[in-house]
């Protein structure tokens, strides 16, 4: 399981808690990006508390996209058949994690905790957050032609085998964009993927890191990636 932070010491036990209750044999990977809070020293005392708990530590906040990279690379280097997205904020709950690894032991190569399908719900999010939401959602699914429902959903889980086909080299996105990015990427190489619902929670504690750069940035990417779709490149004819 990967579990990306910045400045989440007053929810990282709760969340590392939860998971070893919901799933006890769950093997966890801490990537802190240099918390000025102390989260990164408070991560390396669970750690050394528990086993099957590792912590990488970056020298500074490098984005929520390359804290995903690092973790699926050290999980094909390590073997992992599942790679595992998770918030350290408390918003993933634990108790969902069992249903999504149900469905990819059941042959999904992606499986998406989904909020905006039935059964799917938000707790404690105001209006406009959940209009941010659907409506990116919602120009994601258009711009890239995706049949998906959730595609900036941050709750995961990711057969390494799917993983392994995708160019993680070419992948550019640095905040919640990479999410549609990867989503989309599997869907486009004929990954099976299943949509789970879930209940997502507003954070337990701490500030969110969502800004209004994120979501330009997560938009351009969007918006980019559409237009590559319906206007490829033409490759030179030889001898042109």
């Amino acid at each position: 399981m990967i579990l990306p932070t910045y400045n989440e010491r007053e929810t990282l036990p709760i969340v590392v808690a939860n998971i070893r209750a919901a799933v006890p044999d769950a093997e966890l990977l801490i990537i802190d990006d240099g918390s000025p809070d102390g989260t990164g020293v408070l991560a390396d005392r669970i750690a050394a508390a528990s086993r099957g708990i590792r912590v990488h530590h970056r020298r500074g906040k490098l984005g929520l996209g390359t804290a995903y990279m690092h973790g699926f690379r050290d999980a094909l280097a390590h073997g992992y058949r599942y790679a595992v997205e998770m918030d350290s904020d408390g918003s993933h709950r634990a108790e969902d994690l069992p249903r999504l690894l149900d469905a990819a032991r059941d042959g999904a190569g992606l499986v998406i905790g989904a909020r905006w399908i039935p059964d799917g719900r938000i707790v404690g999010w105001p209006w406009y957050r959940r209009w941010i939401s659907r409506t990116g959602t919602a120009v994601a699914r258009v711009a890239l032609r995706s049949r998906l429902r959730d595609l900036t959903s941050g709750f995961r889980v990711i057969d390494t085998r799917w993983l392994k086909r995708l160019d993680l080299d070419a992948l550019d996105s640095q905040g919640y964009g990479f999410q549609v990015e990867t989503a989309w990427g599997l869907e486009r190489l004929g990954c099976p993927i299943t949509e789970v619902p879930i209940t997502f929670v507003e954070r337990a504690g701490g500030r969110s890191k969502m800004s209004f750069g994120i979501v330009v940035e997560a938009l351009t990417g969007v918006l980019c990636w559409g237009w590559r779709l319906r206007f490829p490149r033409r490759k030179n004819r030889p001898g042109a």
